[in-house]
Protein backbone atom coordinates (compact mmCIF):
# COMPACT_ATOMS: atom_id res chain seq x y z
CA UNK A 1 0.00 0.00 0.00
CA UNK A 2 1.57 3.55 -0.98
CA UNK A 3 2.02 5.80 2.16
CA UNK A 4 0.49 8.67 0.28
CA UNK A 5 -2.79 7.30 -0.14
CA UNK A 6 -5.72 8.37 1.90
CA UNK A 7 -7.57 6.00 4.71
CA UNK A 8 -10.24 7.27 6.64
CA UNK A 9 -11.46 5.67 9.81
CA UNK A 10 -14.86 6.11 11.26
CA UNK A 11 -15.96 5.26 15.30
CA UNK A 12 -19.81 4.15 15.48
CA UNK A 13 -20.72 5.25 19.16
CA UNK A 14 -23.85 5.49 20.55
CA UNK A 15 -23.87 9.23 21.09
CA UNK A 16 -21.79 10.28 18.16
CA UNK A 17 -20.41 8.63 15.05
CA UNK A 18 -16.51 9.75 14.29
CA UNK A 19 -14.54 9.83 11.35
CA UNK A 20 -11.03 10.86 10.79
CA UNK A 21 -9.01 10.33 7.45
CA UNK A 22 -5.09 10.44 7.46
CA UNK A 23 -2.58 9.44 5.50
CA UNK A 24 1.18 8.68 6.07
CA UNK A 25 4.08 11.03 5.22
CA UNK A 26 7.78 10.11 3.78
CA UNK A 27 8.86 10.06 7.37
CA UNK A 28 6.41 7.96 8.81
CA UNK A 29 4.51 10.46 10.19
CA UNK A 30 0.55 10.61 10.12
CA UNK A 31 -0.99 13.74 8.94
CA UNK A 32 -4.59 13.99 9.86
CA UNK A 33 -6.19 15.39 6.61
CA UNK A 34 -9.62 15.74 7.98
CA UNK A 35 -12.44 14.88 11.14
CA UNK A 36 -15.91 15.01 11.37
CA UNK A 37 -18.28 14.23 13.78
CA UNK A 38 -22.10 13.66 13.40
CA UNK A 39 -25.02 12.49 16.41
CA UNK A 40 -25.69 9.25 15.46
CA UNK A 41 -28.52 7.09 14.14
CA UNK A 42 -29.48 4.01 13.50
CA UNK A 43 -26.88 2.30 15.68
CA UNK A 44 -26.74 1.10 19.24
CA UNK A 45 -23.90 -0.47 21.12
CA UNK A 46 -22.40 -0.83 17.91
CA UNK A 47 -24.74 -3.08 16.52
CA UNK A 48 -26.88 -1.63 13.24
CA UNK A 49 -30.80 -1.21 14.72
CA UNK A 50 -32.32 0.67 11.47
CA UNK A 51 -30.12 0.41 8.37
CA UNK A 52 -32.07 3.11 6.58
CA UNK A 53 -30.65 5.63 9.09
CA UNK A 54 -27.30 4.48 10.14
CA UNK A 55 -26.39 4.49 5.49
CA UNK A 56 -27.84 7.71 6.03
CA UNK A 57 -25.74 8.90 9.05
CA UNK A 58 -22.46 7.13 8.11
CA UNK A 59 -22.65 8.83 4.83
CA UNK A 60 -23.05 11.81 5.90
CA UNK A 61 -20.12 11.67 8.06
CA UNK A 62 -17.89 10.39 5.82
CA UNK A 63 -18.76 12.76 3.21
CA UNK A 64 -17.85 16.29 5.43
CA UNK A 65 -14.75 14.40 6.68
CA UNK A 66 -13.86 13.64 2.32
CA UNK A 67 -15.28 17.21 1.52
CA UNK A 68 -12.93 18.72 3.91
CA UNK A 69 -9.58 16.65 2.83
CA UNK A 70 -10.91 17.16 -0.76
CA UNK A 71 -10.43 12.83 -1.14
CA UNK A 72 -12.51 10.25 -2.08
CA UNK A 73 -12.66 7.18 -0.21
CA UNK A 74 -13.97 3.60 -1.18
CA UNK A 75 -12.86 2.00 1.97
CA UNK A 76 -13.67 2.74 5.49
CA UNK A 77 -11.59 1.17 8.95
CA UNK A 78 -14.69 0.76 11.10
CA UNK A 79 -14.17 0.85 15.26
CA UNK A 80 -16.95 -0.13 17.20
CA UNK A 81 -17.24 -2.35 20.73
CA UNK A 82 -20.61 -4.37 21.23
CA UNK A 83 -21.91 -6.05 23.78
CA UNK A 84 -22.01 -9.43 21.38
CA UNK A 85 -18.33 -9.42 21.04
CA UNK A 86 -16.74 -12.56 23.01
CA UNK A 87 -13.33 -12.93 24.34
CA UNK A 88 -12.14 -16.37 24.12
CA UNK A 89 -8.92 -17.78 25.70
CA UNK A 90 -7.03 -20.82 24.54
CA UNK A 91 -3.88 -22.20 25.98
CA UNK A 92 -2.73 -24.88 23.35
CA UNK A 93 0.59 -27.38 24.04
CA UNK A 94 2.90 -29.38 21.61
CA UNK A 95 5.39 -31.61 22.66
CA UNK A 96 8.74 -30.70 20.96
CA UNK A 97 10.77 -34.01 22.68
CA UNK A 98 14.31 -31.72 23.09
CA UNK A 99 14.17 -30.21 19.43
CA UNK A 100 14.12 -26.18 18.49
CA UNK A 101 10.98 -24.88 18.05
CA UNK A 102 10.44 -23.86 14.58
CA UNK A 103 7.60 -21.27 12.99
CA UNK A 104 5.67 -24.28 12.06
CA UNK A 105 5.15 -25.02 16.14
CA UNK A 106 3.80 -21.92 16.55
CA UNK A 107 1.98 -21.83 13.37
CA UNK A 108 0.09 -25.42 14.19
CA UNK A 109 -1.05 -24.02 17.70
CA UNK A 110 -2.18 -21.13 17.12
CA UNK A 111 -4.36 -22.88 13.33
CA UNK A 112 -5.55 -25.65 15.77
CA UNK A 113 -7.14 -22.81 18.40
CA UNK A 114 -8.52 -21.33 15.58
CA UNK A 115 -10.03 -24.46 14.26
CA UNK A 116 -11.42 -25.48 17.76
CA UNK A 117 -13.22 -21.53 17.85
CA UNK A 118 -14.83 -22.48 14.63
CA UNK A 119 -16.52 -25.35 15.28
CA UNK A 120 -17.42 -24.29 19.01
CA UNK A 121 -19.32 -22.02 17.06
CA UNK A 122 -19.79 -21.15 13.39
CA UNK A 123 -22.12 -18.31 13.74
CA UNK A 124 -18.73 -15.89 14.59
CA UNK A 125 -16.14 -14.28 13.05
CA UNK A 126 -12.79 -13.12 14.49
CA UNK A 127 -11.70 -10.09 14.19
CA UNK A 128 -8.88 -10.09 16.61
CA UNK A 129 -6.23 -12.47 18.10
CA UNK A 130 -3.58 -11.98 20.38
CA UNK A 131 -0.72 -13.50 21.77
CA UNK A 132 -0.07 -13.06 25.13
CA UNK A 133 2.13 -15.27 26.33
CA UNK A 134 4.38 -18.53 25.81
CA UNK A 135 5.37 -21.17 28.55
CA UNK A 136 8.17 -23.35 27.01
CA UNK A 137 9.27 -26.11 29.73
CA UNK A 138 7.78 -24.34 31.98
CA UNK A 139 9.48 -20.97 31.93
CA UNK A 140 7.46 -17.64 30.49
CA UNK A 141 8.77 -16.25 26.90
CA UNK A 142 6.96 -12.83 26.28
CA UNK A 143 8.70 -12.91 22.45
CA UNK A 144 8.20 -16.17 19.97
CA UNK A 145 10.45 -18.71 21.27
CA UNK A 146 11.91 -19.72 18.09
CA UNK A 147 14.99 -21.64 17.31
CA UNK A 148 14.68 -22.54 21.31
CA UNK A 149 15.36 -26.40 22.27
CA UNK A 150 12.45 -27.10 24.12
CA UNK A 151 10.63 -30.39 25.54
CA UNK A 152 7.16 -28.34 25.61
CA UNK A 153 5.21 -25.65 23.99
CA UNK A 154 2.82 -24.04 25.66
CA UNK A 155 1.03 -20.97 23.63
CA UNK A 156 -1.81 -18.57 25.67
CA UNK A 157 -3.61 -16.37 23.09
CA UNK A 158 -6.95 -14.40 23.17
CA UNK A 159 -9.65 -14.56 20.27
CA UNK A 160 -12.11 -11.57 19.62
CA UNK A 161 -14.88 -12.41 17.99
CA UNK A 162 -18.45 -11.08 16.74
CA UNK A 163 -21.81 -12.74 15.42
CA UNK A 164 -21.18 -12.55 11.69
CA UNK A 165 -24.59 -11.11 10.79
CA UNK A 166 -24.08 -8.33 12.93
CA UNK A 167 -21.02 -7.96 10.33
CA UNK A 168 -22.96 -8.58 7.83
CA UNK A 169 -25.03 -5.89 8.85
CA UNK A 170 -22.67 -3.43 9.20
CA UNK A 171 -20.69 -4.29 5.96
CA UNK A 172 -24.69 -3.08 4.12
CA UNK A 173 -24.67 0.01 5.89
CA UNK A 174 -21.36 0.62 4.11
CA UNK A 175 -22.35 -0.69 0.77
CA UNK A 176 -25.29 1.37 0.96
CA UNK A 177 -22.80 4.45 0.99
CA UNK A 178 -20.70 2.45 -1.69
CA UNK A 179 -17.49 2.19 0.86
CA UNK A 180 -16.04 -1.09 1.07
CA UNK A 181 -15.22 -1.82 4.97
CA UNK A 182 -11.61 -2.24 5.80
CA UNK A 183 -10.78 -3.50 9.08
CA UNK A 184 -13.29 -3.96 12.38
CA UNK A 185 -10.92 -2.66 15.10
CA UNK A 186 -12.43 -3.23 19.10
CA UNK A 187 -12.81 -0.16 20.19
CA UNK A 188 -11.03 -0.99 23.46
CA UNK A 189 -8.39 -2.07 21.76
CA UNK A 190 -7.92 1.49 20.09
CA UNK A 191 -8.10 3.04 23.25
CA UNK A 192 -5.34 0.74 24.40
CA UNK A 193 -3.25 1.70 21.79
CA UNK A 194 -3.61 5.48 21.94
CA UNK A 195 -3.98 6.05 25.73
CA UNK A 196 -1.32 3.37 27.69
CA UNK A 197 2.18 4.10 27.44
CA UNK A 198 4.71 1.06 26.86
CA UNK A 199 5.06 0.61 30.73
CA UNK A 200 1.00 0.45 31.42
CA UNK A 201 0.79 -1.93 28.44
CA UNK A 202 3.80 -4.60 29.30
CA UNK A 203 3.33 -4.53 33.25
CA UNK A 204 -0.87 -4.76 33.22
CA UNK A 205 -3.68 -1.88 32.95
CA UNK A 206 -7.70 -2.10 32.98
CA UNK A 207 -9.38 0.32 30.28
CA UNK A 208 -12.70 1.17 31.80
CA UNK A 209 -14.65 2.88 28.96
CA UNK A 210 -17.88 4.46 30.48
CA UNK A 211 -20.42 5.31 28.04
CA UNK A 212 -23.92 6.00 27.03
CA UNK A 213 -25.54 3.22 27.63
CA UNK A 214 -22.61 0.66 27.12
CA UNK A 215 -19.46 -0.17 30.35
CA UNK A 216 -16.18 -1.56 28.24
CA UNK A 217 -13.57 -3.67 29.92
CA UNK A 218 -10.29 -3.84 28.31
CA UNK A 219 -7.44 -5.92 30.48
CA UNK A 220 -4.00 -5.08 28.76
CA UNK A 221 -0.46 -7.08 29.69
CA UNK A 222 2.40 -8.07 27.45
CA UNK A 223 1.33 -6.14 24.76
CA UNK A 224 -1.95 -7.78 24.42
CA UNK A 225 -5.75 -7.50 25.02
CA UNK A 226 -5.83 -9.99 27.17
CA UNK A 227 -9.49 -9.56 28.50
CA UNK A 228 -12.34 -7.62 26.82
CA UNK A 229 -16.01 -7.50 27.86
CA UNK A 230 -18.73 -5.28 27.57
CA UNK A 231 -21.84 -5.08 29.75
CA UNK A 232 -25.22 -3.22 28.16
CA UNK A 233 -25.15 -0.52 31.26
CA UNK A 234 -23.96 3.03 31.16
CA UNK A 235 -24.32 6.27 32.54
CA UNK A 236 -27.93 6.94 30.50
CA UNK A 237 -29.19 4.12 32.91
CA UNK A 238 -28.82 6.53 35.35
CA UNK A 239 -30.56 9.19 34.10
CA UNK A 240 -33.34 6.87 33.26
CA UNK A 241 -33.47 5.69 36.49
CA UNK A 242 -33.98 9.16 38.13
CA UNK A 243 -36.74 9.72 35.69
CA UNK A 244 -38.12 6.95 36.65
CA UNK A 245 -38.08 6.71 40.59
CA UNK A 246 -38.55 10.34 41.02
CA UNK A 247 -41.50 11.15 38.03
CA UNK A 248 -39.16 13.43 35.92
CA UNK A 249 -38.23 14.16 32.82
CA UNK A 250 -35.52 12.89 31.06
CA UNK A 251 -33.94 15.88 30.35
CA UNK A 252 -34.50 17.15 33.98
CA UNK A 253 -32.68 13.98 34.93
CA UNK A 254 -29.71 14.66 32.56
CA UNK A 255 -29.15 17.68 33.97
CA UNK A 256 -29.37 16.46 37.32
CA UNK A 257 -26.83 13.80 36.98
CA UNK A 258 -24.49 16.10 35.28
CA UNK A 259 -24.39 18.33 38.33
CA UNK A 260 -24.35 15.77 40.89
CA UNK A 261 -20.74 15.57 43.24
CA UNK A 262 -19.99 11.44 42.92
CA UNK A 263 -18.34 11.92 46.03
CA UNK A 264 -21.92 12.49 47.67
CA UNK A 265 -20.19 15.13 50.02
CA UNK A 266 -20.82 18.60 48.36
CA UNK A 267 -24.70 18.87 46.52
CA UNK A 268 -25.76 21.94 47.28
CA UNK A 269 -25.98 22.64 43.99
CA UNK A 270 -28.88 20.65 43.46
CA UNK A 271 -30.24 20.19 46.58
CA UNK A 272 -31.81 23.00 48.97
CA UNK A 273 -31.36 23.91 52.29
CA UNK A 274 -34.28 21.46 53.72
CA UNK A 275 -32.50 19.10 51.18
CA UNK A 276 -34.86 19.00 48.62
CA UNK A 277 -33.74 19.47 45.05
CA UNK A 278 -33.83 22.88 43.86
CA UNK A 279 -37.13 24.01 41.52
CA UNK A 280 -34.44 25.22 38.66
CA UNK A 281 -34.17 21.68 38.06
CA UNK A 282 -38.19 21.41 37.49
CA UNK A 283 -37.87 22.02 33.64
CA UNK A 284 -40.90 20.51 32.39
CA UNK A 285 -42.55 18.83 35.84
CA UNK A 286 -44.42 20.76 38.15
CA UNK A 287 -42.16 21.81 41.43
CA UNK A 288 -42.72 19.51 44.16
CA UNK A 289 -40.56 17.81 47.14
CA UNK A 290 -37.97 15.28 46.05
CA UNK A 291 -35.65 14.18 49.07
CA UNK A 292 -31.72 14.45 48.21
CA UNK A 293 -31.67 11.14 50.08
CA UNK A 294 -33.80 9.37 47.71
CA UNK A 295 -31.92 10.21 44.44
CA UNK A 296 -28.43 10.09 45.72
CA UNK A 297 -29.66 6.36 46.71
CA UNK A 298 -30.88 5.82 43.17
CA UNK A 299 -27.71 7.09 41.61
CA UNK A 300 -25.42 4.86 44.10
CA UNK A 301 -27.30 1.66 43.56
CA UNK A 302 -26.53 1.95 39.86
CA UNK A 303 -23.33 2.79 40.09
CA UNK A 304 -22.47 -0.04 42.61
CA UNK A 305 -24.28 -2.45 40.01
CA UNK A 306 -22.39 -0.76 37.23
CA UNK A 307 -18.67 -1.01 39.07
CA UNK A 308 -19.77 -4.41 41.01
CA UNK A 309 -19.72 -5.85 37.55
CA UNK A 310 -15.98 -4.25 36.98
CA UNK A 311 -14.60 -5.70 40.19
CA UNK A 312 -16.00 -9.39 39.44
CA UNK A 313 -14.64 -9.10 35.72
CA UNK A 314 -11.21 -7.90 37.45
CA UNK A 315 -11.19 -11.02 39.84
CA UNK A 316 -12.09 -13.76 37.68
CA UNK A 317 -8.94 -12.76 35.92
CA UNK A 318 -7.09 -14.01 38.58
CA UNK A 319 -4.58 -11.51 38.24
CA UNK A 320 -6.48 -8.89 40.23
CA UNK A 321 -3.31 -7.21 41.88
CA UNK A 322 -2.29 -6.52 38.53
CA UNK A 323 -5.36 -4.70 37.15
CA UNK A 324 -6.82 -3.40 39.83
CA UNK A 325 -3.72 -1.24 40.65
CA UNK A 326 -3.71 1.03 37.16
CA UNK A 327 -7.00 1.77 35.97
CA UNK A 328 -8.04 4.02 33.22
CA UNK A 329 -11.52 5.57 32.60
CA UNK A 330 -12.26 7.20 29.56
CA UNK A 331 -15.81 8.16 27.56
CA UNK A 332 -18.41 10.66 28.52
CA UNK A 333 -19.08 9.33 31.97
CA UNK A 334 -15.22 10.13 33.08
CA UNK A 335 -16.43 13.52 32.65
CA UNK A 336 -19.00 13.38 35.28
CA UNK A 337 -17.56 15.37 38.83
CA UNK A 338 -15.69 13.63 41.08
CA UNK A 339 -16.67 10.19 39.30
CA UNK A 340 -13.03 8.88 39.35
CA UNK A 341 -12.79 9.02 43.08
CA UNK A 342 -15.65 7.35 43.47
CA UNK A 343 -14.07 4.40 41.59
CA UNK A 344 -10.84 5.16 43.52
CA UNK A 345 -13.04 4.33 46.53
CA UNK A 346 -15.14 1.22 45.53
CA UNK A 347 -11.82 -0.61 43.84
CA UNK A 348 -9.82 0.47 46.60
CA UNK A 349 -7.13 1.65 44.26
CA UNK A 350 -6.00 4.46 42.64
CA UNK A 351 -8.17 5.10 39.42
CA UNK A 352 -7.51 7.76 37.02
CA UNK A 353 -8.77 9.72 33.98
CA UNK A 354 -6.52 10.84 31.20
CA UNK A 355 -4.32 13.51 32.48
CA UNK A 356 -1.58 14.15 30.09
CA UNK A 357 -1.18 17.49 29.51
CA UNK A 358 -1.35 18.64 25.97
CA UNK A 359 0.15 22.05 24.95
CA UNK A 360 -2.88 23.62 23.06
CA UNK A 361 -6.69 23.26 23.37
CA UNK A 362 -6.91 22.57 19.74
CA UNK A 363 -4.73 19.09 20.83
CA UNK A 364 -6.20 18.04 23.74
CA UNK A 365 -9.99 18.10 22.47
CA UNK A 366 -8.50 16.41 18.88
CA UNK A 367 -7.11 13.98 21.75
CA UNK A 368 -10.45 13.44 24.26
CA UNK A 369 -12.85 13.30 21.18
CA UNK A 370 -11.11 10.86 19.07
CA UNK A 371 -8.75 8.60 21.14
CA UNK A 372 -10.42 5.23 19.67
CA UNK A 373 -9.40 7.07 16.00
CA UNK A 374 -5.98 7.97 17.02
CA UNK A 375 -5.31 4.64 18.39
CA UNK A 376 -6.59 2.78 15.59
CA UNK A 377 -4.12 4.95 13.35
CA UNK A 378 -1.18 3.61 15.02
CA UNK A 379 -2.43 0.20 14.92
CA UNK A 380 -3.12 0.26 11.12
CA UNK A 381 -0.31 2.34 10.64
CA UNK A 382 2.51 0.32 12.36
CA UNK A 383 1.18 -3.42 13.09
CA UNK A 384 0.68 -4.50 16.52
CA UNK A 385 3.55 -6.86 17.72
CA UNK A 386 1.41 -9.44 19.44
CA UNK A 387 -1.87 -9.08 17.20
CA UNK A 388 -2.02 -11.76 14.76
CA UNK A 389 -4.03 -9.73 11.98
CA UNK A 390 -2.21 -6.61 11.50
CA UNK A 391 -2.69 -3.94 9.07
CA UNK A 392 0.75 -2.31 8.37
CA UNK A 393 0.79 0.49 5.82
CA UNK A 394 4.87 0.92 6.23
CA UNK A 395 6.08 -2.46 4.25
CA UNK A 396 8.85 -2.39 6.11
CA UNK A 397 8.15 -1.63 10.16
CA UNK A 398 9.59 -3.93 12.24
CA UNK A 399 6.74 -4.00 14.77
CA UNK A 400 4.57 -5.79 12.40
CA UNK A 401 3.27 -8.53 14.17
CA UNK A 402 5.47 -12.10 14.36
CA UNK A 403 1.77 -13.65 13.75
CA UNK A 404 1.61 -11.44 10.36
CA UNK A 405 4.92 -12.51 8.98
CA UNK A 406 3.84 -16.59 9.30
CA UNK A 407 0.48 -15.93 8.17
CA UNK A 408 1.19 -13.27 5.62
CA UNK A 409 -2.15 -11.36 7.03
CA UNK A 410 -4.29 -13.71 6.07
CA UNK A 411 -6.24 -15.09 9.32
Amino acid sequence: MSSDIPIGIIELGNVNTKCIIFRVSDNNASEILSTSMTRSEGVHNGVIVNLASASKMIRSCISIAEKEAKVSLKKMNVILEQPEFLCTKFSKHKKIDGSKIHNDDIKFLLSEAKKQLTLNDDKQSIIHIFNHNYIVDGKTFLKEPVDVYADYLSHEMTFITMPKNNIKNINQAFIDCDIEVGRIISCTFALGAKLLDDSELQTGSTIMDIGFEKISLGFFKNFALVHSITFPIGINHIVKDISKVCSLSLEESELITKDIDFLFQNNQKIFDNNDNLKDAYFKNSNYRKISQSLILNVVKARLDEMFGLAKKQIFETGSASTYITNILIVGGGSNLFNLEKYCSNFFEANVKTKTKNYKEEKESKMNQNFAACLGAIKIIKDGWETEAIPEVINKNIQKISFFGRIFGNRL
